[in-house]
């Protein structure tokens, strides 16, 4: 009897082994490298397939723990000429968030202008909540509101973004706010409740210019940037 209960002892023993390396294959351990929250304002990440509706792979944020001699004499190269204002700001708000990455936020800007607009167009109240500051959604969804009551809709085609500059940046206590100018090729048009257009041109292409201010707390543990404002120059 007390051998086979020693054989039957080891089996138990080893089948429990190899569940424990199953499981721990299977639902990984936490390293501390686990996926951030989604940040339309970093750089974009190469991926293997194809984007799924309404979500955008942008590139990892550098490492926040990365050493900097002297951020104030930071060179944006064409972003911004040394030692302007522009510059200035935007080294103000390196020096407060290492990984902050001019570039990689100008890339995240194209997304989201694009990803807002098309939202605007379409409704999409739910994706615009994530990428827009209370007050400007309370705005959107108001005028999306007013449109829905009249039965009317409302369509945006992006030809292409032209231009996308950021034209001033502040850092106001822990808030950075960076303002972005985007020159683009539209499609738009609105259509009544019977389907006439009353409003823009669904075969014709405008140039559409758009200075919008983004920000985001660097205090906060929250990654996002947010639409604060919007202001048209046309």
């Amino acid at each position: 009897m007390n051998g086979i209960f020693d054989i039957y002892t080891i089996l138990f023993l080893v089948l429990a082994v190899v569940i424990f390396l199953r499981l721990r294959s299977v639902l990984g351990r936490r390293t501390g490298n686990e996926r951030q929250p989604y940040d339309p304002f970093s750089a974009p990440k190469e991926s293997g397939s194809a984007a799924s509706d309404k979500v955008v792979n942008l590139p990892p944020r550098a490492e926040s723990g990365a050493p900097r001699a002297n951020a104030a004499n930071d060179d944006f190269g064409d972003i911004a000429p040394r030692g302007s204002d522009l510059a200035q700001g935007l080294s103000a708000i390196r020096q407060t968030d290492p990984a902050f990455d001019p570039k990689g936020f100008v890339d995240g800007a194209r997304m989201a202008y694009e990803m807002i607009v098309t939202g605007f167009a379409d409704g999409d109240r739910k994706m615009l909540k994530n990428l827009l500051s209370r007050e400007v959604y309370d705005g959107f969804v108001g005028a999306i509101a007013d449109r829905e009551s009249r039965g009317e809709t409302a369509m945006s085609n992006f030809v292409s973004i032209d231009k996308a500059d950021i034209t001033e940046a502040q850092l106001r206590g822990r808030t950075a706010h960076v303002t972005v100018r985007f020159v683009s090729q539209l499609i738009t048009a609105t259509r009544d409740k019977d389907g006439a257009v009353i409003q823009g041109d669904p075969n014709a292409v405008t140039e559409v210019t758009d200075i919008w201010t983004f920000a985001r707390d660097l205090g906060s543990r929250d990654p996002n940037w947010k639409l604060v404002a919007t202001e048209s120059a046309d």
